[in-house]
């Protein structure tokens, strides 16, 4: 068994004041197991939308909570967010959670198991694993998904079956350790690529939910992160 004190729940906000209450909401009211301390990172990117402006009243209106309120004065992409998250991260294990609704924070406890069990190091939530609800969306994006996955499990022999998945959790020391460059989306790559070089590293995987968008109502990855995916999975996988 693990004993686990914090667990530090980066959030990465771009443009998101429509949504970024509603999440944090849910991240509130999750009850972790064995009464986990919640540390919420909020890292906004610069948005050109509200969502500064939402974040600091939605702070200021929970004082009796663990937030860390961190603003980039220029727009560095969503890996760079992530980045300054982790680095300011103080809890025994890091989750990323999307300041979206695609992902349910009510199942931090199934990611967080294998590692309170002793088992697992590293854990990643699929989204094509398990009996879980899974919103039906685009067809393309689906196989875009396994194939880069498909791409960067020959690279890293490991056999994943959703690499780019937002869930994934760590212990701390182990993505603090990390020199990770990626800015934007060839994070999920890069990350991957370094963390299965690491000697003795145990992953695991557990099935999530899926409440994916439709870019009308936000979503914002898009055709070029999939080759820049690919770039990364060839980069970090073949030259180490």
């Amino acid at each position: 068994m693990s004993k686990i004190s914090k667990l530090s729940i980066v959030v990465p906000c771009y443009n998101e004041e429509a949504t970024i209450h509603l999440i944090l909401d849910k991240v509130l009211n999750v009850r972790l197991t064995d009464d986990i301390e919640k540390e919420i990172i909020l890292v906004n990117d610069c948005s050109k939308d509200r969502t500064r402006e939402t974040l600091e009243s939605y702070v200021a209106s929970h004082p009796q909570h663990s937030f860390l309120l961190l603003n980039h004065e220029v727009n560095k992409g969503k890996g760079a967010a992530l980045h300054t998250g982790i680095r300011n991260a103080t809890g025994d294990v890091v989750i990323i959670q999307d300041a979206d609704l695609e992902y349910d924070p009510r199942e931090y406890n199934i990611l967080l198991q294998p590692i309170i069990d002793g088992h697992a190091d590293v854990v990643y939530g699929s989204r094509f694993a398990g009996g879980r609800p899974h919103r039906i969306l685009f067809f393309w994006h689906t196989i875009g998904n396994k194939f880069l996955t498909f791409l960067s499990n020959m690279m890293t022999n490991l056999n994943l079956t959703d690499m780019e998945t937002c869930y994934k959790v760590f212990k701390r020391e182990i993505i603090q350790g990390l020199d990770l460059h990626e800015k934007r989306f060839g994070f999920e790559p890069e990350v991957t690529a370094k963390i299965s070089r690491i000697k003795g590293i145990r992953i695991y995987e557990v099935g999530i939910s899926y409440y994916g968008r439709t870019y009308e109502e936000g979503k914002k990855i898009g055709w070029k992160d999939g080759f820049r995916a690919i770039y990364c999975i060839a980069r970090y996988g073949l030259f180490k």
